[in-house]
């Protein structure tokens, strides 16, 4: 599953209004609220390369191209809000912005905050290691008293601690340490200059850190079940969560997201049909 757990509410600079405001309506926000206002607001993470990030001072990225083909076939504009990751799930619903898309995965905790789409994205977990250390890691069981990194709040950290249980009930020993980083490109920082073994993070992510630094890292898969993400929403907001569903299956089916995935990724995504259960 990409990536972040979730923990108390962080600041956020609100999105200013244009055209006529939402209503707050017990039924939810809808699609004549957002074509009146002139934009739908876009939750993002701009630092998870290459789903969201900035580039010359601009935000761009797979989630960001896929946005833009379906905010023009509701006559909107998106609106990215670049927001700390900890706190996404509480600032939605305090309506700072009206989705998030930005790589998120599905875990069963944010199954049961947010209403997700189906999938438009691969996030399944893998391993980055030094490219020296390909032949010694290539499996869970040889991080056996190995340091291993994460993000604060990604699913990584999850997996790193159920993972290492498994290794301990196994081999006897589970992980040395599990280091904790503010951000993935810190922890691919501590995993060259020797601080840390390997790096939890998702394949289509671990490809581009391979692709831009060939010949220094080795990525290890296979880490547990396929997991992908979606775009989150309120739960109330379900015309919203049937326009995202429809956009997604048809952007499907005429090859554009296959033609995004090649873009950004180099490769064409398998994406499941529904929303895992889990």
């Amino acid at each position: 599953m990409h990536r972040r757990r979730f923990l108390s509410i962080t600041a956020v600079g609100l999105a200013g209004v244009c055209g006529r405001p939402r209503m707050a309506t017990a039924s939810g926000l809808t699609l004549g609220d957002i074509k009146g206002s002139g934009k739908l607001r876009i939750g993002v993470e701009a630092a998870y390369v290459p789903f969201t990030f900035r580039k010359d001072g601009q935000i761009v990225g797979y989630d960001v191209d896929f946005a833009e083909i379906f905010c023009k076939s509701l006559g909107v504009k998106p609106d990215f809000i670049d927001t700390a990751w900890a706190g996404v799930i509480p600032s939605l619903y305090a309506k700072k912005f009206d989705v998030i898309m930005s790589a998120m995965t599905y875990t069963a905790e944010r199954i049961q905050r947010v209403a997700f789409t189906i999938p438009y994205g691969e996030a399944s977990q893998a391993l980055l290691v030094r490219a020296g250390d390909a032949s010694s890691i290539t499996k869970l069981d040889d991080l056996a008293k190995k340091v291993v990194g994460i993000k604060l709040g990604s699913p990584g950290e999850i997996l790193a601690k159920k993972q290492s249980d498994e290794v301990k009930a196994r081999t006897g020993n589970g992980f040395a340490e599990v280091k904790v980083f503010n951000d993935h490109p810190s922890a691919y920082i501590a995993l060259a200059q020797g601080k840390v073994d390997a790096v939890y993070n998702t394949v289509p992510t671990l490809a581009m850190v391979l692709r831009d630094a060939p010949g220094k890292y080795a990525m290890v898969k296979g880490l547990g079940a396929d997991n992908w993400c979606g775009i989150a929403c309120r739960k109330e907001d379900t015309e919203v969560v049937e326009f995202l569903n429809e956009q997604i299956r048809k952007l499907r089916a005429d090859d554009t997201l296959g033609k995004l995935q090649e873009k950004w990724f180099g490769f064409r995504m398998n994406l499941a049909d529904k929303v895992p259960a889990l």
